[in-house]
């Protein structure tokens, strides 16, 4: 089927069930970033292969919404013609669904595939105006005849030299959390935590080194692993031990109704959780208690072990890419290299290293124009070469079992203009605001974003995504609760969270510019009142291009930061490249 049959299949059923409008966002009933192939609804209904979207249908019309990072990606890849490309930072979907529903009409949506927070806020919305929200299948999968089945691949055991920490010890501080709250258990439904919790990992997902399952925990570390059986050798099974129960996943609604039928108190949590949970829970007779999920925070708050690993990881992945960027340089000025190329040859030198397992994402390689897409994944189609005159943005990651990367660089090819030099300095200068703030123990990400913005905005400009993203140890590369960006109620930045530091910049057409490195939240030094004063460890360790710097822009403390990271990263890199590498390195570390 092409789109326009596949939205008209939609609308059938849609028409059959009396329904007056259809939702389906990106995400699954695992609440995955990257859904295996057969749980991502919104690409086969529409085509599009970002990470963010959501899409609404009506018998007469149908709107996509992405966000920013995904808008330029939208226009290329969603019909508009059957399709209103919407940006969710402009119109929210419940106030596209109050402008267009009218009195009377209902709602579906698939329980399995939103949270309770999501289908809440717009049922309030909605209420207004006398619409009803109701639970139905998923129509999407009502259609696609053809859908493959869920992934199944073997359970692994990830060693304590680099979780740090025992599956027992985490279980026995999660089950403390979760007797805090007041309920006898918990659902672990993000896959991300019950990976963490257990010490495990999988395949079953491209990215994120993760096994698609989901759990329920006692206060006392007891666990229901919801995972066919044969999917756990038998070392893995040693590894769980005898608290922890494999249970088929067909069971786990009648578990679910089970502790319902026994009054207990379980703790949900609304932002992350299926309402489908929720909803099944109480209709059983169980008390839901709303709360965080107990693994997020002591998962984003790395240990030493896991610390040390990522520190590690960030320099095996720095020499890979410094490789990659050397080669460039040497390749780009005798010949026509392709942005397919970059990403081919960026991929077999970091899989040289025997403990890459692979990308953390889909290679960013964007040449000029492609560029200012900030979330561009070439294809055959949009593929071009990386041309004299132009910017080359280049944004990738690897996963290793002792770190998860995640490195932006900007590259001139050829001579830069005096615009590309002055829009570069401008994102440097507030990539090194973030890098050397000093805050207060219990700021957010909210608090700090304007710095990394400042020197945009006083020319007039700005970027239309996040300035810092939380990343997880060997699992997913945007990992929760930390950000920086301008939204209010982030989460606190608390020591050892691992975040992103990357502002850009994006001219439409013409190029874009992001200076990416990883960071890690550290104390600094104690203020009044012995208050602790925190700040960044950068850990990226790659060089970046000075080629690009109007120095005179730079004041002497920023000078002096530049100068002190790529003296760091000389010392670091050198001994891992060869002879004319060294010297391609060390030519690109010289002080400003």
């Amino acid at each position: 089927m092409n789109a326009l049959q596949k939205l008209e299949s939609v609308r059938k059923i849609l028409l059959k069930q009396r329904i007056s409008c259809y939702l389906q966002p990106l995400n699954d009933e695992f609440m995955s970033e990257y859904p295996p192939t057969c749980n991502r609804r919104i690409e086969w209904l529409t085509g599009f292969t970002g990470s963010a979207g959501a899409v609404a249908v009506t018998g007469s019309k149908a709107a996509f919404f992405t966000d920013g990072r995904y808008t330029i990606q939208a226009q290329h890849e969603v019909d508009s013609k059957l399709y209103s490309l919407l940006n969710s930072g402009d119109i929210k979907m419940e106030q596209w669904l109050a402008e267009n529903l009218s009195k009377g009409d209902i709602v579906g949506f698939d329980p399995r595939i939103y949270s309770f927070e999501a289908i809440d806020r717009i049922q309030k919305v909605l209420f207004k105006k006398d619409v009803q929200c109701v639970a139905v299948s998923n129509l999407v999968d009502d259609v696609w005849k053809d859908r493959p089945p869920l992934p199944e691949s073997p359970i692994t055991v990830l060693d304590i030299g680099y979780s740090g920490e025992a599956s027992v010890a985490k279980r026995k501080r999660v089950g403390e959390a979760v007797a805090k709250s007041g309920a006898d258990a918990v659902v672990l439904s993000t896959p991300e935590s019950v990976n963490w919790l257990l010490n495990i990992r999988g395949r079953d997902v491209e990215h994120t080194p993760v096994a698609l399952i989901v759990a329920i925990m006692d206060t006392q570390g007891s666990v229901k692993l919801y995972v066919s059986l044969a999917r756990c050798d038998g070392f893995v099974r040693r590894h769980l031990g005898s608290s922890v129960e494999i249970c088929d996943p067909a069971n786990l609604e009648n578990d679910l109704r089970k502790m319902g039928a026994r009054g207990l108190r379980v703790l949900c949590d609304s932002k992350s959780a299926p309402v489908w949970y929720q909803i099944v829970l109480q209709e059983a007779g169980a008390v839901v208690i709303d709360g965080k999920d107990p693994c997020i925070l002591p998962k984003a708050i790395k240990n030493a072990v896991e610390l040390r690993g990522i520190r590690d990881a960030h320099i095996r992945d720095g020499a890979a890419v410094a490789r990659l960027l050397c080669w460039l340089d040497e390749e780009t000025p005798r010949r026509q290299v392709m942005e397919t190329e970059v990403c081919e040859k960026l991929l077999q030198l970091r899989s040289a290293h025997p403990l890459f397992l692979e990308p953390s994402f889909s290679t960013i390689s964007g040449s000029g124009p492609n560029g200012a897409i900030v979330h561009y994944r070439v294809s055959q189609a949009s593929n071009r070469a990386l041309k004299s005159g132009e910017l080359f943005l280049l944004d990738s990651g690897g996963q290793y079992p002792d770190g998860t990367t995640d490195i932006t660089r900007t590259v001139p090819i050829g001579t830069p203009s005096e615009e590309h030099k002055d829009r570069f300095t401008r994102v440097l200068k507030g990539h090194i605001a973030i890098a050397t703030a000093h805050f207060p123990q219990g700021t957010n990400g909210t608090q700090i974003d304007v710095l990394a913005r400042q020197y945009l905005w006083q020319a007039g400009l700005d970027y239309d995504h996040g300035t810092g993203h939380g990343v997880g140890h060997f699992l997913g590369v945007h990992e929760g609760p930390q950000r920086i960006n301008k939204r209010a109620g982030e989460a606190e930045l608390h020591p050892h969270m691992v975040i992103s530091n990357e502002p850009g910049y994006y001219k439409m057409g013409a190029y874009g510019i992001r200076i990416e490195n990883l960071v890690a939240v550290t104390e600094k030094h104690k203020g009044e009142n012995n208050k602790p004063f925190l700040g960044f460890e950068t850990l990226t360790c790659v060089p970046i291009d000075t080629r690009l710097v109007d120095v005179a822009m730079l004041t002497a403390a920023e000078k002096e930061w530049l100068n002190h990271y790529h003296a760091w990263v000389l010392d670091k890199l050198s001994p891992a490249l060869d002879g004319h590498e060294r010297e391609w390195l060390a030519a690109r570390c010289v002080a400003v």
